[in-house]
């Protein structure tokens, strides 16, 4: 599962897939650390898709953009996040949207 629990929120690894055909969790992948794969139709310059990626999250998760924060690696595909909230209640939504998907998993 690619989601770390803290006192104030989630900490989430991420893959993200620019230009794509919609905006859409599509997943996990990872071997070695879980990622949630995500993708968006913005494109990954001037902070397009990382601001696609929250607000994709802010309506997956239930909370506001502003909660969501790039904490590692803004300017990757891979990034860490971090959400404030309820660290159970974003965490359950999560594992929705990867339900969602059919828990699907790859090799990337």
């Amino acid at each position: 599962m690619p989601v770390r629990q803290s006192a104030d929120g989630i900490r989430l690894s991420v893959r993200v897939t620019p230009r794509a055909s919609r905006n859409a969790v599509s997943g996990i992948g990872g071997d070695e650390q879980a990622f949630l794969k995500i993708m968006v139709t913005a494109p990954a310059e001037d902070g397009k898709a990382n601001a696609a990626v929250q607000k994709l999250l802010s309506r997956t998760c239930g909370v506001s953009k502003s909660a969501i924060v790039v904490a590692q690696d803004a300017t990757s595909r891979r990034k860490m996040l971090e959400i404030a909230g309820d660290p159970h209640r974003l965490t359950a939504a999560i594992r929705d949207a990867i339900d969602k998907t059919g828990g699907s998993t790859g090799n990337d």
